[in-house]
């Protein structure tokens, strides 16, 4: 039997995202500048996440360090729809906390970050992360053709990959409407998942 994943027991484990931001010793300014820089583009996806406001039933846990280039441009994203859909969240410094990431490895890897929907009981409904689909996609192509990440030359192949993946985000904020879109495709599933009241 299938039992559903709960992590009641890392609610209160974490720190809040404003310490996060506050105590990062890496790339700080560069996620506020794509902190700032985001705006709700589409109206209809700003009244979507509006509409979870004061609704009690979701928590959410991102699981991120300061050093990854992907936390800078991701995070930030994250941060503004919890923000409008007002879901309280954690950050949860993955290296404190190894064994939730493995809960959520990306083609066996602990990428990051990872966004994990809770229910007011701590089951997990979803999870986003830890790059949009269209941009991963890039990634698992490349995982796909160099399969051993201890063959020679494999080093210098995965920076030229992760370079190729920094400029796509860096070209402009388009990156931040697509995580929107799937963040709401995500909401979306968990109010199926939600009991009658």
């Amino acid at each position: 039997m299938n039992k559903q994943l709960n992590l009641q027991h890392k609610i209160g484990t974490g720190i809040t995202p404003q310490q996060f931001i506050g105590g990062m010793t890496r790339n700080q300014e560069e996620l506020i500048h794509w902190y700032t820089v985001f705006t709700w583009e589409n109206k209809e996806e700003k009244n979507f996440f509006d509409a979870f406001k004061n609704r009690n039933s979701l928590y959410s846990l991102i699981l991120c360090t300061d050093w990854c280039p992907d936390v800078i441009w991701n995070v930030p994203v994250l941060l503004h729809a919890n923000e409008r859909s007002q879901i309280p969240t954690e950050i949860l410094l993955m290296e404190e906390h190894l064994e939730t990431m493995d809960l959520f490895l990306t083609d066996g890897g602990r990428n990051q970050p990872i966004a994990v929907y809770l229910d007011p009981n701590g089951n997990v409904l979803g999870k986003w992360g830890a790059r949009p689909a269209y941009i991963q996609k890039f990634m698992d192509e490349f995982r796909k053709e160099n399969p051993d990440r201890n063959a020679a030359g494999y080093q210098e192949k995965v920076f030229h990959k992760r370079r190729e993946i920094a400029a796509i985000y860096k070209a402009g904020t388009e990156y931040q409407d697509v995580i929107i879109k799937e963040l709401h495709q995500l909401f979306s599933s968990f109010l199926m998942k939600e009991p009658l009241l």
